[in-house]
């Protein structure tokens, strides 16, 4: 399937068995790179720099947002439609006008923090993820969370604005089933 934005190819790197929907919006193709079995969803949008790691879903509507940032997802990561993930942001409280659109010039100063979502990560639907966080392995929210810059506990969910902690989550048989579907890919090769 064509994408009608951008080619492909363009791509800093794109794995194997990737599928990007045909109406994604990458405005930077060349600061993204893109690990195999992945799949982006239609209406996504990525204006910023942007890693994959492998057998990653991000769902349909999600937006990345950040310009000069940068994103980093890691393998077996599920984003479901309509998180948030950014990157770049102003503070709000005056001290120039805000927007890509206004000249350096005239603009306030931007927070521009980079965004990590480690290995076996699960964001609900409507997640906001705030510039300088970081998710640690198996860690998941529930909708509508909002994730901000301060230390979450691998393996557990998080809920509410701002994400609380609600309880702790079994990562083992995500890590068995992972291990089995890497070493079954690998003896494809």
């Amino acid at each position: 399937m064509e994408n009608i934005f951008f080619d492909k190819r363009d791509l800093k790197s794109c794995g194997r068995n990737v599928i990007i929907g045909k109406t994604v919006r990458i405005r930077h193709p060349e600061r993204v790179v893109i690990g195999d079995n992945v799949i982006i969803d239609d209406f996504a949008y990525i204006p910023c720099g942007l890693e994959i790691g492998s057998f990653t879903h991000i769902g349909a509507n999600c937006s990345m947002i950040g310009g000069a940032g940068q994103i980093t997802i890691g393998s077996f990561v599920n984003i479901a439609p309509s998180c948030q993930i950014v990157t770049a942001s102003n503070d709000y409280k005056g001290g120039g006008l805000v927007g890509p659109a206004i000249p350096e010039e005239f603009a306030g100063e931007p927070i521009l923090k980079p965004v990590t979502i480690s290995d076996f990560a699960l964001l609900a639907c409507n997640t906001t993820v705030l510039p300088g966080t970081i998710i640690p392995e198996g860690m998941s929210t529930g909708a509508f969370t909002l994730v901000n810059e301060k230390e979450y506990l691998p393996w557990s969910l998080y809920v509410g604005i701002p994400a609380k902690f609600h309880c702790e989550r079994d990562g083992s048989e995500m890590k068995l089933a992972a291990q089995k579907l890497l070493e079954m890919y690998t003896c494809e090769e």
